[in-house]
């Protein structure tokens, strides 16, 4: 007789990557590797490979809702990421669903406004509608440096402009605050900067070179994600995810024609479940 071995649940509601490199897909992928299993909804179907997003369509505000339900229904997450949302509309439903819940489930915003191409992944409304409706409920936000400077208005060139930006979007939306680093010019080190209302913390990784990092920022906030909902306190959360995804580049795959495209490796350790 095997035994019984109880996963907490871990949900994505991001949009769906085709090329299978970032979005939903990176998220269910380090799910697994990270011993949660994960659910997802869906809010956009994108059109992409690793080179180029063709096309998106964006999922009905209705269904969006919808799946929410039917997860929550059966299988409570232990703790909730947010990816692409695309849309003011679909950011409103999840923030009502969220924010009607009486108990809240950690939720971990990453607030998805450009692809690794170029390619716009939010729409202009969208960004006020998170700005109004969704930070102000989220655990933590974990922008790169080009969102960061998009929600606070400010540039960003150093790890101290970084970490000044953090605070002030802390003390701004009231959640904690991770501005990724991996943009700075540093030759050896990747920052992170997580400022939570009692000061900040900074996270180190080497830095990898030679390699695309697309899909990076969907498989860190879902590392952090799977790390609360797994009972990791947030500095231990944000600290293990700077680790995973650093290690998932490095040993990082090819594939595609010619092999001459890389994707990140989740399963760089044996999966935990």
């Amino acid at each position: 007789m095997n035994r019984r071995v109880v996963v907490p649940v871990a949900l994505t509601v991001a949009g769906s990557d085709s090329g299978g490199g970032a979005g939903v897909q990176a998220d269910l992928k380090t799910f697994a590797a990270l011993g949660v299993h994960g659910a997802s909804v869906i809010t956009c179907v994108t059109a992409q490979n690793p080179r180029e997003v063709i096309g998106i369509h964006a999922v009905p505000a209705q269904i969006v809702k919808l799946q929410l339900e039917a997860v929550f229904d059966e299988l409570p997450p232990a703790a909730a990421k947010t990816g692409m949302l695309y849309s003011a509309e679909i950011i409103r439903v999840v923030a009502r669903f969220f924010q009607g819940m009486r108990r809240r489930t950690p939720l971990v915003v990453d607030p998805v406004m450009v692809a690794t191409s170029g390619a716009a992944l939010a729409q202009r409304a969208a960004v006020r509608a998170l700005k109004e409706l969704l930070l102000p409920i989220a655990t933590v936000v974990t922008p790169n440096l080009h969102e960061a400077e998009v929600l606070s208005g400010k540039s960003i060139r150093t790890a101290h402009e970084m970490c000044a930006v953090a605070r002030e979007l802390q003390a701004e939306f009231g959640c904690a605050v991770v501005v990724k680093g991996g943009h700075l010019e540093h030759p050896r080190y990747v920052l992170n900067c997580l400022a939570d209302g009692r000061g900040c913390k900074m996270f180190r990784a080497a830095r990898v070179t030679g390699v695309s990092t697309h899909g990076t920022g969907c498989m860190f906030s879902a590392a952090v994600a799977a790390r609360l909902a797994r009972g990791d306190a947030l500095d231990s959360a944000v600290r293990e995810a700077t680790r995973f995804v650093s290690r998932a580049i490095a040993k990082s795959r090819f594939f595609g024609r010619a092999g001459k495209h890389s994707v990140l490796n989740a399963f760089w350790a044996r999966p935990s479940w």
